[in-house]
């Protein structure tokens, strides 16, 4: 075991030099992990992890799908703004749910938080089925959000350290991206409950919700593939544990265990038993500054552009062009397949090309189409095919371009801070972007006005583009880089 000690004698000052020193750990474990060819453990963690964002696929398309049938429920009787309320208090909640368990994540681990995070999830989305107006349909909501919230962190910080460095950023966006399988799940399962001659809108919708709790206990098993991160145990004083699963990763990966631990790089930490708010705070608004300001600006910009549209995209389909509320999950798996092949087929450009090409390429690419469609819809040049087309087109580039928003502030802090970063950038962007954007839209489509949505098409536009160009300048190239050369850990020892 590579733990550096001292013997400590009980005399003073040479006890508290001991002390310090039975703290230094010198280890080679970030090498030993990227250095990792893919593997069998890796694809587990992407199962594992991919799944619970195709059960969030499948709860938040169906939210979005199921918005004509919660206006024409007898018991609930919503309105557009109704809906956009409850569609905020959802991001609302995943703000205040990202930020609290985003500490948690930092303090207690990785590994705890995924199933404290997935209870929560699971127990608001089955209390949604039973909502008797707007007050509890908004109040579970916002709980499920505050769960996905939590899984966003955890879930983005275990991608980062488990995964070998040429490889992190395809696997970061395919995860990602696999919320639109889970999306096309929700878009047929919509088409089926709201369908009048099987079930019905009224009682479909809470079945739907119901059908997704239960699914998502799948998940609770799956998680058990994951270990904890071994970055994270070893700078939080557990160094002999972090080997022990390195050495079975690299057992099910090569075949044994690796003995010559003298070939890998080694650096030296001092371990630590969480990390103050004050330090993190000075971290990422002071050291780390302009890697703040590049994560704000892709968060802010992707969330309103992502939640606008897409929680308002019944609500086009069925006041713009009169389609039934039990047909727009028709429309909407075109839509999921344009967001999930993105990342899919542009994901390994991110670790080839480059993040600062790809993030500009994908955030610009997003905004000029979405204006030029935008304009084709006010013009009413555009059928409700030639609608779904379009934004087919457009998410294709946008989903790895959102994905690439939670790559960025995944992988430029350091270890320590790295879930409560990605937290707080999440909660700020969703905050400024997200729970705005569907409440705007929501009155926007309310006018009956196509020029009115345009404007916020051409709001949403801007955003985007101006994103492209701050990443263009100020974005890190953190393509196949060590996680800890992209960014020290607060713990390292020269």
């Amino acid at each position: 075991m590579e733990l550096q000690q001292s013997p400590a004698l009980n005399l003073g000052p040479a006890a508290s030099v001991a002390a310090a020193a039975s703290r230094i750990v010198e280890t080679s474990i970030p090498s030993r992990l990227d250095a990792l060819p893919w593997s069998g453990f890796h694809t587990r963690v992407v199962l594992a992890l991919g799944i619970t964002w195709i059960l969030d696929g499948l709860e938040v398309t169906l939210a979005g799908a199921l918005s004509g049938a919660l206006k024409q429920s007898p018991l609930l009787q919503f309105s557009n703004l109704d809906l956009g309320i409850a569609n905020s208090a959802y991001l609302a909640g995943a703000v205040l749910g990202a930020l609290g368990f985003g500490w948690l994540t930092d303090r207690i681990g990785r590994k705890k938080l995924f199933f404290i995070t997935l209870a929560v999830y699971l127990s608001a989305t089955a209390a949604t089925a039973l909502s008797w107006n707007i007050a509890s349909y908004a109040l579970f909501r916002f709980l499920t959000g505050a769960g996905i919230g939590g899984e966003y962190t955890a879930i983005n910080s275990t991608i980062q350290e488990l995964v070998p460095a040429r490889y992190r950023g395809w696997t970061d966006l395919v995860i990602n991206g696999s919320f639109w399988i889970g999306a096309a799940m929700g878009a047929v399962a919509a088409i089926v409950l709201l369908d009048p001659a099987f079930i019905g809108p009224d009682l479909g919708w809470r079945l739907a919700y119901l059908i997704g709790a239960t699914i998502g206990l799948v998940v609770l098993f799956m998680r058990m593939w994951i270990p904890e991160s071994p970055r994270w145990l070893m700078i939080h004083g557990r160094p002999d544990q972090a080997h022990a699963i390195v050495d079975e990763i690299e057992s099910s990966v090569v075949g044994h265990r690796r003995e010559d631990r003298e070939g890998f790089a080694k650096i030296r930490l001092k371990m630590r038993d969480h990390t103050p708010l004050g330090e993190v705070w000075h971290t990422l608004f002071s050291a780390y500054r302009q890697r703040a300001v590049v994560g704000l600006v892709l968060m802010s910009a992707q969330a309103f552009f992502y939640n606008a549209i897409f929680f308002t995209f019944a609500l086009v389909l069925t006041d713009f062009y009169g389609i039934s509320a039990d047909h727009v999950g028709w429309y909407l798996l075109p839509f999921a397949a344009g967001n999930f092949l993105g990342p899919l087929l542009l994901g390994r450009l991110f670790d080839t090309l480059g993040r600062r090409t790809m993030i500009m390429f994908t955030y610009g690419a997003s905004g000029l189409l979405l204006a030029l469609s935008g304009y084709l819809f006010s013009i009413g040049a555009l059928s409700a095919q030639g609608q779904t087309i379009a934004w087919m087109v457009i998410f294709f580039f946008a989903s790895p371009a959102a994905s690439a928003a939670y790559l960025t502030v995944s992988e430029t802090f350091p270890l320590e801070v790295r879930a409560l970063a990605i937290a707080v950038f999440y909660a700020v962007g969703t905050g400024i972007g997200g729970v705005i954007g569907p409440a705007l839209f929501g009155a926007l489509i309310d006018t009956g006005s196509r020029t009115s949505v345009f404007a916020g098409y051409l709001l949403g536009s801007v955003l985007m583009i101006a994103a492209a160009i701050v990443a263009w300048r100020y974005a890190v190239s953190a393509e196949r880089k060590p996680l800890e050369q992209i960014a020290r850990p607060l713990a390292f020892m020269e």
